[in-house]
Parts: structure tokens; C-alpha cells; sequence
């Protein structure tokens, strides 16, 4: 016995989708539409097997999730997995950044003239300002970024201790380690208060903790002493080890801070300080500049 086999056009072709040999339109099929397990497929009307299912879906009326990365205002930007070190530079630099600029505002702000000697201040001197190199240490680091906006907008221009304050800063980079560089330069009375609150401001800010409290360094090239030493970042559950350095004396003041991508995590004792502070040295050669040349 032999079936008779369906048209072409009753599984969707032409002509006349859905109507078999152009017939006559009837009205709507009685009972809810039959299930269609995929979305018809234009052609000669091959039925086509869909794809698996199990995909999941979000449920309906759930908001959408905000891309990763995304911040509220004024708030560092998240660090990514660990998995994801090699792309964190520019965000590991960023955090660092946030960290340095408070401590220096932190130190304009809550200076008072007087305790802690620390050589001489006020308008004793040749003045110098500081400057944004393009590149840093012998030209170990290069400018990524200017940040001299920022820091200028979050850097009060007079405090008690420092006055007619201006602010610069940049975030460098040398392969996996970022380097944040914030300078002030203006007059300033006392440089032993404007190094000791610049440290302070860094301590005070709630995610930061003391791994490796701060001592003077000598530059193996020379110098006044630096004062070093590290701090662990908690952000986004992953802590970073940032070594730091600062100096000042009666016209400038110098913050610069290091992260290593490569390991964020790092034991804060392993880091030599001393070869820090030999790079922070150079840096403060390159970037200090007498305050009636032109900029570098």
C-alpha cells in the first residue's frame, strides 16, 4: 500500500507559505499553534535539525548585568583575576595611583609647621619644581599616562605646612611592573612633616595595610636619603604589594609607588627596598628641575 507523501509547500515552501498548492486562506487553525522546536529555515523546506538546547537564560524581568569593569564615581577600578595578571597593568597602575595621590593630598591637607626638623624650609634656597618625563630611570619606565589633572584637582593648593602648591603626577610602565610617580611642588616649611603625613595619608586609607614599615634609604648614586617601604592593597579580594618611596625638601615633595603584575601577591618581605630606593634616586634626579628652566 503505498502513503501518500506531503507537498512540498505544507512544510513551508513556496508557493504561498503555509498553504498547500496556493489554496484558498481558511482562517486561523483551530487550537493553540503547534510547537516549532527551531525558527523556520528559508529555502527549498528541508526540515533542519536545531541545535542543542540548555543554554542558560537569564529570567525574565532579571536586570542586566553591568560589564565587568564598571565603577561607580571615584571609586578605583576592579582587579581582575589572577588569571587575567598579564591585562591588569594599566589597572594595577590606576589603584596605585589612587593610593599615592591621597597620601599626598593627605599630607598638603594635615601638615602642621614645626615638629620633626628635617632641613631647612620656607623660602631658603634655589626653588625647583617637578616634571613629567617621558621616561623614567634611565629609561627603564615609560609614560603611559599623564595624571597631572588628577592629581592637581585632589591636591589642596595651601596647607599649614606647604603653599602655593601645584601638583603633577604620571603612571609609567617597564614590562609587567607599573610605577605611579606624584609630585608637588610650591614652598614648604618643614619636609620631614610633608614626608611623615605623606605616609600617613597612605596608612589611613582603609584598604591599605603596612607590610614592611618605612626606614631611610641611601641611593647607591648619591642623594639625600628616601624614605621606603611596602604596603599591601586589598582590592576586589586581591592584594597587591606596592613598595613605595618619598622624599621632600623646602620646595618639592616626591611620592612614587611600584606594582608587579607578574605577582601581585608577592611577599612584601621579598621586595628589595634598597634597589627601590636606587631607582626611586635616579628618578628624583629626572624629575626635579629648576624652577626657571623650561619643561623637560
Amino acid at each position: 500500500m503505498t502513503t501518500p507523501q506531503p507537498s512540498p509547500q505544507e512544510f513551508g515552501g513556496a508557493p504561498g507559505y503555509g498553504v498547500p498548492g496556493g489554496a484558498p486562506y481558511a482562517g486561523p487553525p483551530a487550537g493553540p499553534p503547534p510547537h516549532i522546536p527551531g525558527p523556520p529555515v528559508p529555502g527549498a523546506g528541508t526540515y533542519v535539525q536545531p541545535g542543542p538546547y540548555g543554554a542558560p537564560q537569564a529570567p525574565y524581568g532579571a536586570p542586566p548585568q553591568a560589564p565587568y569593569g564598571y565603577q561607580g564615581p571615584g571609586m578605583p577600578p576592579p582587579v581582575p583575576p589572577k588569571s587575567n595578571a598579564g591585562k591588569t597593568w594599566g589597572i594595577v597602575g590606576a589603584i596605585a595611583g589612587v593610593v599615592v595621590i591621597g597620601g599626598i593630598a593627605s599630607a598638603v591637607a594635615l601638615s602642621g609647621g614645626g615638629g620633626g626638623g628635617g632641613g631647612t624650609g620656607g623660602t631658603a634656597g634655589p626653588k625647583y619644581r617637578v616634571t613629567v618625563p617621558r621616561t623614567l630611570a634611565d629609561g627603564s619606565y615609560t609614560l603611559s599616562k599623564d595624571i597631572s589633572q588628577q592629581a592637581g584637582t585632589s591636591v589642596p593648593h595651601d596647607g599649614t605646612n606647604e603653599h602655593g602648591i601645584t601638583a603633577v603626577g604620571g603612571q609609567y610602565g617597564s614590562g609587567t611592573k607599573s610605577l605611579v610617580m606624584v609630585g608637588l611642588y610650591g614652598t614648604i616649611d618643614n619636609p620631614r612633616t610633608t614626608v611623615e603625613h605623606a605616609i600617613r595619608g597612605m596608612k589611613d586609607d582603609a584598604q591599605t595595610d603596612v607590610a614592611v614599615p618605612e626606614k631611610e634609604f641611601t641611593p647607591s648614586a648619591g642623594g639625600g636619603p628616601l624614605t621606603c617601604g611596602v604596603d599591601v592593597r586589598q582590592e576586589a579580594g586581591q592584594k597587591i604589594t606596592m613598595a613605595f618611596c618619598v622624599w621632600a625638601d623646602a620646595s618639592t615633595s616626591v611620592n612614587v609607588a611600584q606594582t608587579d603584575t607578574a605577582d601581585l601577591s608577592k611577599d612584601p618581605r621579598s621586595v628589595d627596598l634598597q634597589e627601590f630606593a636606587d631607582t626611586a634616586g635616579k628618578i628624583r634626579r629626572e624629575v626635579t628641575k629648576p624652577l626657571d628652566t623650561a619643561s623637560a
